[in-house]
C-alpha cells in the first residue's frame, strides 16, 4: 500500500513536531480534537449508509458468508441474522472489515455485563494485579457495585476498583513485558465469548477460527491506546476481532510503516472490526474516547433491555436491572473493547525456551530496529487516565 494522500481540513494546519511521523501527527490532532467542531469532519462514520466524511469515497461494501452462520446460532450469540448485517471495507486496506452494530436490541447488555462482572474475576489477569494482592482483586465487581449504583456522575468522587481497571487478559495471557504468549500461562477461555467470536469469524469467511486469547481494554474518557501492531500471535493468518461497547471512540488505521498517514473512523457501541490478511499487521491506535453529547448518558442502542425470553441454547444470560444499573453508570463515562485472537495454527505448539533463545540471538538486531522504529508500548492505556 502506498502512502496516503495528505489529509485536508484542520489537520493540514497542525504544525509537525521535530521527528514526528505522519501517524503520530494525526494521533496528536485527534487526541486534542474538539467534538462538535470541524475537527472530526474527516472521520468516517460507518453507521451512516456507506460512511460519511471526506474519506468516505474509500468505503466499499464487503461480502459476508451468509450461509456459514445459521439464524439460530446468530440469535444464540445475540446477533441479527448475517443477511441483515452491513459490512464495509476500505480501499487500500485489504482484509479490513467493519460491521456497524449487528447485535439484536438489548443483547449488548449481556456482553457489557460479562466484561465488567465476570471476565474481570480471577483467575483472569488484570492491571490491578501489579499493585494489589490476589485477595484484594478477587472480585472487582462485588467491591465496586454499590459505589457505582449510587454514584452521582456530576460530583468528583474517588474511583471504585472497577473504574481503575485498565485491561484484563483471557485464555492465553499476554505478557506485557516479554510481549509473548506461553503454554504455561493459560486459563480457560470464556465459552460465550468464544461462541460469539466463532460466529463473527465464520460470517467473515474464517470458518474454524478458535478463540484462544482475549485482551479487554477499559477506557475512561481521558484514556488513549497508543500506536501499535498486534504481532505476538504465532499464526497471523487468522483474523483479529474487535468488539466495542459504551461511549464512542476514534480509531486510526495506518499502514505497515508509521510514515503512512492513517484513516480515522468512529467506533460506536456494538460495532465490530475484523483485521485480517494484509490489514492484520497494520499500525493502529485509539487517540480519543468521545464524551456523549450533552444530556445523553448512554448511546441509544443501549436503551433497550435484554429480552426476558432468550432463544434455546443461548450463550447469553439474563441481566438484572440491578446489574444493569451498575453497568450503565460505569458506561456513562467509559468504553469497553474486547479483542479476540487465535494464537496458534492448527497442530502448532509453542516453541521451546531453547528455540526461543536461539531465535532471539539470531534476530535481535532486526527486533531492535523494529522496536526503535515503532516505539510500541502495546495496549498500555495511559496510566494517568
Amino acid at each position: 500500500m502506498g502512502k496516503m494522500t495528505a489529509v485536508a481540513g484542520p489537520v493540514a494546519t497542525l504544525t509537525t513536531e521535530p521527528g514526528e511521523d505522519a501517524f503520530r501527527k494525526l494521533f496528536r490532532f485527534y487526541r486534542q480534537s474538539r467534538p462538535g467542531t470541524g475537527d472530526l469532519g474527516g472521520v468516517i462514520d460507518f453507521s451512516a449508509a456507506r460512511g460519511t466524511g471526506p474519506s468516505a469515497s474509500k468505503v466499499v461494501r464487503s461480502q459476508l458468508s451468509v450461509s456459514s452462520v445459521s439464524e439460530h446460532d446468530a440469535h444464540r450469540a445475540g446477533l441479527q441474522p448475517v443477511s441483515k448485517w452491513r459490512a464495509y471495507g476500505l480501499e487500500g486496506y485489504p482484509g479490513f472489515i467493519f460491521i456497524p452494530n449487528p447485535f439484536l436490541p438489548g443483547y449488548q447488555w449481556h456482553w457489557v455485563k460479562q466484561c465488567l462482572k465476570l471476565y474481570s474475576q480471577k483467575p483472569n489477569v488484570c492491571n490491578l494485579d501489579k499493585h494489589m494482592t490476589e485477595q484484594e482483586t478477587q472480585d472487582v465487581w462485588e467491591q465496586s457495585k454499590e459505589f457505582l449504583r449510587c454514584k452521582e456522575m456530576n460530583k468528583r468522587q474517588p474511583r471504585s476498583l472497577l473504574e481503575k481497571l485498565r485491561w484484563v487478559t483471557l485464555g492465553y495471557h499476554y505478557n506485557w513485558d516479554s510481549k509473548k504468549y506461553s503454554a504455561d500461562h493459560y486459563t480457560p477461555f470464556p465459552p460465550d465469548l468464544a461462541f460469539l467470536s466463532e460466529q463473527v469469524a465464520a460470517a467473515c469467511g474464517f470458518q474454524g477460527f478458535r478463540a484462544e486469547a482475549g485482551i479487554l481494554n477499559y477506557y475512561r474518557l481521558d484514556s488513549t491506546l497508543g500506536i501499535h501492531v498486534d504481532r505476538s500471535e504465532l499464526d497471523h493468518s487468522k483474523p483479529l476481532l474487535s468488539f466495542s461497547f459504551g461511549q464512542s471512540a476514534i480509531f486510526l488505521l495506518g499502514g505497515l510503516k508509521r510514515d503512512e498517514a492513517p484513516t480515522a473512523m468512529f467506533m460506536h457501541s456494538g460495532d465490530i472490526m475484523v483485521m485480517s490478511g494484509f490489514s492484520r499487521l497494520l499500525n493502529h491506535a485509539v487517540p480519543r474516547v468521545l464524551p456523549s453529547p450533552e444530556g445523553k448518558g448512554l448511546p441509544h442502542c443501549l436503551d433497550t433491555p435484554l429480552p426476558a425470553v432468550l432463544p434455546r441454547g443461548s450463550v447469553v444470560e439474563p441481566c438484572s436491572m440491578e446489574d444493569w444499573q451498575v453497568c450503565a453508570n460505569y458506561l456513562k463515562t467509559a468504553r469497553v473493547n474486547m479483542t479476540v485472537r487465535q494464537v496458534l495454527a492448527t497442530d502448532q505448539d509453542f516453541p521451546s525456551e531453547h528455540m526461543e533463545e536461539k531465535k532471539r540471538d539470531i534476530t535481535i538486531g532486526f527486533c531492535h530496529l523494529t522496536d526503535q522504529d515503532s516505539r510500541i508500548k502495546r495496549a498500555r492505556l495511559n496510566p494517568d487516565s
